[in-house]
């Protein structure tokens, strides 16, 4: 019993340690307005400063999806944090665009040490028995992480000083906490092998998972798609559109879907990983419509909606995504395969963003945003009606 409950303790605190990582990468989302006024770049500057954040990540999953298979886990989380504390100096020190590149790849760089390998060390950590609950902790740790940052931000921007750099501060101080309970906690991997084995890899799965892993990749690119809009769009939609330029509230209309994303994480328990993932793309295609509808009329209510309902389709389809994906894999692969699912959750950040920044131009915010929305509807509704017809099966 004694054991259970270090376990637990463990599991939790490593899902601490998760989450300020991922809230620094969101971190600069309520800012993003104060930066263009400081630097007087244009909405696809934006986007491409938002998604180079993206193309980090990616490049460490590829290059390195497997090194906490090889190395451990503590040490990649460590240098995950060091990363993290880099992009939070590199916003300290911003007097031109290129801090803000750098501090963006920077953070790219530490969620991509982070993603696979802090997923992986929250659930080994836990108790056998609590295998689910681990798996909410980690996905509710990632999800609610990135939810925390433009809300630290938000409010620390609009009501104390220093708006462009207390919040920066405050996150390396979080990092520091975060370092110190690392060390503490105990490694999980117990046979290491050689810095040499850590190569790039080209994004591969074992067969037993390819079959569950093609619509949970589909899903997890729509949702990941979805809060990249939120995150490096929204801010500007919400000033220019509603005249709402609170940080605060923006911050919070950014939070609100990564904490609705929790929520429905939390229920996947009830519907189980075979319904979570056809319920999650049909909850996520309602979001979809929302947010159209938010663009279309321009109501602060629809944006509301369409964060909440949007949220928590991701978050079915996410941590079903997860538990079928990682319950298919085999140990010894199960960071380098949930890796590769970061991969595909991160293009689908990073593309999609972009291309709505480059319509921006010619179309205004209104039409680029419709044209991404008609995009992730056909692709959600094609990944749903497949798994409708081939379901997961619920013990995978």
């Amino acid at each position: 019993m004694d054991g259970d409950r270090r376990g637990r303790r463990a599991c939790l605190l490593s899902g601490a340690v998760f989450a300020v990582c991922m809230a620094g990468t969101t971190l600069p989302t309520p800012l993003y307005g104060l930066y263009q006024e400081e630097f007087g770049f244009s909405e696809l500057t934006v986007t491409v400063v938002y998604a180079v954040y993206a193309f980090g990540v990616i490049g460490v999953l590829l290059l390195a999806g497997n090194a906490s298979d090889a190395l451990g886990r503590r040490p990649v989380l460590l240098a995950g944090l060091a990363c993290a504390a880099a992009s939070a100096v590199c916003f300290l020190c911003a007097s031109a665009l290129g801090w803000l590149y750098a501090g963006r790849l920077l953070s790219g760089l530490s969620a991509g040490l982070f993603t696979g390998a802090a997923t992986a060390y929250v659930m080994e950590l836990a108790p056998p028995r609590d295998a689910s609950r681990a798996t909410f902790v980690a996905t509710a740790a990632n999800m609610g992480g990135l939810g925390c940052g433009p809300l630290l931000a938000g409010v620390l921007s609009q009501y104390a000083p220093w708006p462009l750099h207390l919040t920066f501060a405050v996150h390396l101080v979080l990092v520091a906490a975060s370092a110190a309970c690392l060390l503490w906690l105990p490694e999980t991997v117990r046979e290491r092998r050689p810095p040499s084995s850590v190569r790039p890899q080209r994004p591969g799965l074992p067969a037993q998972v390819r079959t569950v892993f093609g619509p949970a990749a589909i899903a997890a690119f729509v949702g990941f798609a979805l809060f990249g809009v939120f995150t490096s769009v929204s801010p500007a939609f919400l000033a220019q559109s509603l005249h709402i330029d609170n940080r605060a509230v923006i911050g919070l209309f950014v939070a609100l879907a990564f904490f609705a994303s929790t929520a429905g994480q939390l229920a996947v328990g009830r519907v189980g990983v075979g319904r979570s993932l056809p319920l999650g793309c049909a909850v996520l295609l309602a979001g979809l419509a929302l947010l159209a509808g938010a663009l279309r009329w321009e109501l602060s209510a629809m944006v509301v909606l369409s964060a909440l309902v949007g949220g928590v389709g991701q978050g079915l389809a996410f941590r079903g995504a997860l538990s079928a994906v990682a319950g298919a894999s085999p140990e010894d692969r199960r960071a380098a395969v949930i890796s590769t699912l970061f991969v595909v959750a991160y293009a689908g950040i990073s593309v999609p963003v972009i291309g709505v920044g480059v319509l921006v131009g010619p179309l205004g915010l209104e039409g680029a945003g419709l044209v991404f929305i008609a995009c992730m509807a056909v692709l959600v509704s094609a990944a749903g009606l497949y798994l409708l017809r081939r379901p997961v099966r619920a013990g995978t």
